[in-house]
C-alpha cells in the first residue's frame, strides 16, 4: 500500500481506535469516525482489523453511521483483511444500501476469496434491482466465478454502457470470445466521458492488446490513454505477449497527444470564435477540449490564438490543471514565440496535478525551435517522472541536442530505453 498519506489526519493507531470505538452519543466535534476509519487502513494490525470490523457491525441507522461503516469495509479491503471477511459478506445483504454493497464487493475484490458461498452472494445481487452491477461484475470477473456467467451474459446490452462494458469483458474473460471486445472497443468513442473512461479499465483488466491503438486514439485525458498503455505494456512485455517496438510508438503518439492523432466524436456547425474556443478547453470531457484545440491549431489568426492564450493563461489556466495542460501544447502547435516564459513556467511547475503540463511544456519547448530551451530542457533528463524525461527527450532531439541521451540507454523505464535505442 502506498503510505504517502498515512499521517495526512495526524491520528495514531491507539487514537483511530478509540475515536472509532467511541459511543455516538459521546463524540464532540473534533471526533470523526470516518477519519477514523480511514486512517486504519494504513495499520495492518490485528488490532485495526478488529476496531474496523467492530464498527461494520454497529448498524445504528443514521447516515454518519453508515457513512462509517462504509469507509471502515473500504479500509479492510485495502488491508487485505481475510479476517473480515465474513463481516463484509453479511454486508452484501443490504441491498437497500447500494453504496455498502458497492464497498463490499470492491473490498472482496481485493482481499480475494474463493468461498462459493461469498461469491454466489454475490452473483444473486445482479438479479436485484437498481445495484451497482459495475463493481459487482468486476469482482466476480476478478475472482474468476465461472458460474455467474450466464447472469453477466444477460447485462452485455445494459442501457448504462459502463455496465455493458464490463459484463462484455467479463465475457471474453471467461469465454475467450474475441468477438464481444469489438463491442468494448467501440466504447471508446462513446458520448459519454464515463463509459470512454471505464472501458480502457475494463480494456486493462483483459489485457486485450489488439486494443492499444485504438485507447491511444480515444478522445479522453491523457492520463487515462496513458495508464490503460502502460500497465498494458507492464503484463505484456515480461511475458512476451507484446514488444516495445510495437507499444512504444503508441506510447509516445498518445504522450504527443496531437488532436490530429485522435479520433474526435465531435463536430462545429460553424467555427466558433476564439473566445469560445478557449472556453471549451475548461471542458472536464477532453473530447470537447480536443476538438477546441484542433480548431485553434488550424486558426487563420495565429497570432490572435496565441495572444488569446496567454490571456486566459495569466486569467485562470494557470489555476487549472486541465486548461492549464491545453495551453502548454498549443503554445508549441502554434509556435507561438512569445508564450516561451510560460513554458519555461510550465516546465518547472510543482504542483502534483500538474504535473502532465511538465512533459507537455518541455515538448513545446522544442516545437518553439529556440536553441536556449536547451539548457532548461537537460536537467529534465535526470527527472524520476517517466514522461518528463522522455518529453524532454523529444523536445532535444527536435533541437538538435542529444549530447546527454547516453546515460538513458539503461533507464529504469522501458519506453526511455526503447526511445534511445531508436535514436541510435
Amino acid at each position: 500500500m502506498n503510505n504517502r498519506f498515512a499521517n495526512l489526519f495526524g491520528l495514531s493507531e491507539s487514537d483511530a481506535i478509540a475515536v472509532l470505538d467511541k459511543p455516538l452519543d459521546q463524540l464532540t466535534e473534533d471526533d470523526s469516525r470516518y477519519i477514523a476509519a480511514s486512517q486504519l487502513a494504513f495499520f495492518p494490525s490485528e488490532e485495526s482489523i478488529a476496531a474496523l470490523t467492530r464498527a461494520i457491525e454497529n448498524r445504528e441507522p443514521s447516515l454518519d453511521n453508515r457513512i462509517v461503516r462504509r469507509k471502515a469495509i473500504e479500509s479492510l479491503g485495502k488491508l487485505k483483511a481475510k479476517s473480515g471477511l465474513a463481516t463484509i459478506h453479511g454486508c452484501l445483504t443490504e441491498t437497500d444500501d447500494t453504496y455498502t454493497i458497492e464497498n463490499a464487493a470492491w473490498s472482496i475484490g481485493e482481499i480475494g476469496t474463493e468461498d462459493s458461498a461469498i461469491l454466489e452472494t454475490l452473483a444473486q445481487l445482479l438479479a436485484v434491482p437498481n445495484q451497482s452491477y459495475r463493481a459487482i461484475i468486476h469482482t466476480i470477473a476478478k475472482l474468476d466465478y465461472h458460474p455467474a456467467l450466464d447472469r453477466i451474459q444477460s447485462f452485455t446490452e445494459y442501457e448504462d454502457k459502463t455496465i455493458a462494458s464490463a459484463a462484455l469483458a467479463t465475457v471474453y474473460r471467461f469465454t475467450g470470445n474475441e468477438e464481444v471486445m469489438e463491442s468494448v472497443m467501440e466504447f471508446l468513442f462513446h458520448p459519454n466521458v464515463y463509459t470512454r473512461r471505464l472501458c480502457i479499465q475494463d480494456l486493462i483488466d483483459t489485457n486485450y492488446y489488439p486494443a492499444i491503438p485504438y485507447i491511444s486514439q480515444a478522445p479522453v485525458s491523457l492520463v487515462f490513454r496513458m495508464r490503460g498503455l502502460r500497465m498494458l505494456a507492464e503484463v505484456g512485455l515480461p511475458t512476451g505477449a507484446l514488444q516495445a517496438e510495437v507499444i512504444g510508438p503508441e506510447l509516445e503518439k498518445a504522450l504527443y497527444d496531437h488532436p490530429k492523432d485522435l479520433q474526435l466524436i465531435h463536430a462545429y456547425d460553424d467555427t466558433p470564435a476564439i473566445d469560445r474556443l478557449i472556453q471549451e478547453l475548461y471542458e472536464t470531457d477532453f473530447a470537447r477540449a480536443y476538438l477546441a484545440t484542433k480548431t485553434l491549431i488550424e486558426h487563420s489568426d495565429r497570432p490572435a490564438v496565441g495572444a488569446a492564450l496567454l490571456q486566459t493563461y495569466q486569467d485562470k489556466a494557470r489555476e487549472d490543471y486541465g486548461a492549464h495542460y491545453h495551453v502548454m501544447k498549443l503554445l508549441g502547435w502554434l509556435r507561438y514565440e512569445p508564450g516561451y516564459d510560460v513554458l519555461a513556467e510550465g516546465l518547472n511547475i510543482s504542483q502534483p496535478q500538474f504535473q502532465k503540463s511538465r512533459a507537455a511544456a518541455a515538448m513545446a519547448l522544442g516545437e518553439l525551435g529556440d536553441p536556449k530551451a536547451i539548457e532548461l530542457l537537460t536537467p529534465c533528463l535526470e527527472s524520476p517522472l517517466w514522461d518528463l524525461r522522455y518529453g524532454a527527450i523529444l523536445a532535444l532531439d527536435k533541437l538538435g541536442d542529444r549530447s546527454g541521451f547516453d546515460r538513458l540507454a539503461e533507464d529504469p523505464d522501458w519506453s526511455i530505453r526503447a526511445k534511445i535505442a531508436s535514436l541510435v
